[in-house]
């Protein structure tokens, strides 16, 4: 796949995952607001988001068939180390952005920021130590 291709792909994906971690958020805050909310939404959205662009990237962008409990639990649990730096960026730009305007469209504005930088971080941490196998394949072939 051509680097260019490789990149409309990741970023599609990413803006999928992202509605779908944006989407899962509206869900909860629709219950109400608060801090106490806040952060269920956001921990909801990330779970939400984690899991979407889990499956995706196995598949599409690193080419990963590998199948069975054990490899997607290893895998899986590494693909999430791997989100626990990016998902820092992506909380602290999302809450950073609703404390300092206090409304949902800067929120969402901060969480866009941040989920975009991370996902990018993502990818580099996800090829070198989470799919290494699969990319070492792939460039063999």
């Amino acid at each position: 796949m051509s680097p260019a291709t490789l990149a409309l792909r990741y970023a599609g994906f990413a803006a999928v995952a992202t509605i779908a971690n944006l989407g899962a958020q509206r869900i909860v805050l629709a219950w109400g607001d608060g801090a106490a909310l806040f952060a269920l939404a956001v921990a909801t959205g990330t779970g939400v988001g984690l899991v979407v662009k889990y499956i995706l990237d196995k598949r599409w962008i690193f080419y990963d068939l590998s199948t069975g409990v054990r490899a997607h639990s290893t895998k899986f649990a590494l693909y999430t180390a791997m989100g626990l730096v990016t998902t820092a960026i992506f909380w602290g730009t999302e809450t950073a952005f609703w404390l300092i305007w206090g409304t949902d469209l800067m929120r969402e504005v901060g969480a866009v920021l941040g989920l975009s930088v991370g996902y990018v971080t993502k990818y580099l941490l996800d090829r070198r130590y989470v799919f290494a196998d699969s990319t070492r394949l792939e460039g063999a072939g």
